[in-house]
């Protein structure tokens, strides 16, 4: 059997997360659920190079986390993030050499990596301003929660770049079609709250003021789901892609055989006789 959300590694390599000390961001667990809060208010908190390292070293350990089993992303103050810092990254960054551009880079990607890896589902609240590394982070959870008057731009072109950023060419166009895609990325505009709900990349729309209670409240269902297979249902969304469909339906028969063979399973089928609401335990 598994030994819960992670579909990979012996319990004996498990870990709690709950006690984690960020230092480049707020961090609480609570109920199975992990709070990722982005805390500079006063700057529409923006990302560093110390806080693109600690994320992508968070996310690779939600892989062996015992204790979460759904994140929630989310800022403080009425921004959800601004991208990388002006001062902090895009001026050092005008001096570095290539291979420290591209050190750079690959790192900022990682992040990437480890957010379609880690086996929880991660929900994105996002209020205010959403623009380029922060955009990426949303495009990059599993499904973003949004208010009317968050503003969503990969602002790249803005500043000179290529729109092809941390994989926003491959999965943007995945999450609201290749012409809106290419629209936003050549173009760098921002997408309004109701625009980004209407092409589907806000999942749905929140008043400010419950944006963070709603965006809780889905990740608490999930945490209470079957997490073994909510982290196998990941896994399949981001491996299809590149599969064809005979191949896709080969990889999901594996995939589903594996989670019959979980006591969640049994425990779903006996609750079922009884006429009961199954508790999964994720194992």
């Amino acid at each position: 059997m598994s030994d819960g959300a992670n579909p990979a590694g012996p319990a004996f390599h498990r870990q709690a997360l709950a006690g984690y000390d960020a230092q480049n961001f707020k961090y609480a667990v609570h109920d199975g659920v992990a709070c990722i809060t982005l805390d500079r208010p006063e700057r529409k908190n923006p990302l560093t190079f110390d806080s693109y390292a600690e994320l992508r070293d968070l996310f690779r350990a939600m892989a062996r986390a015992a204790d979460v089993k759904a994140v929630v992303l989310t800022g403080a103050g009425e921004n959800f993030c601004s991208g990388g810092d002006v001062h902090e990254i895009i001026g050092p960054l005008t001096r570095l050499d290539m291979p420290g551009l591209l050190a750079f880079t690959r790192m900022t990607g990682d992040l990437v990596k480890a957010m379609r890896a880690c086996p929880q589902p991660i929900i994105a609240a996002i209020d205010g301003v959403c623009a380029g590394a922060g955009a990426i982070l949303a495009m990059a959870s599993d499904m973003r929660l949004g208010t009317a008057r968050s503003k969503t731009a990969f602002l790249f072109t803005r500043v000179g770049l290529a729109g092809c950023d941390m994989g926003a060419c491959a999965m943007l166009p995945r999450i609201i079609g290749q012409g809106r895609a290419a629209e936003l990325l050549f173009t760098g505009r921002s997408m309004a709250g109701d625009e980004a709900e209407r092409w589907g990349f806000l999942n749905r729309l929140c008043a400010p003021e419950d944006l963070l209670a709603a965006a809780m409240a889905l990740a608490s269902e999930l945490a209470s789901g079957p997490t073994f297979a909510h982290g196998m249902t990941k896994k399949m969304l981001h491996q299809e892609w590149n599969m064809g469909l005979d191949e896709a339906i080969d990889a999901e028969a594996q995939a589903q055989a594996i989670c019959m063979a979980t006591n969640d399973f049994d425990r779903a089928y006996q609750a079922f006789v009884a006429k009961q609401k199954p508790v999964f335990k994720g194992d």
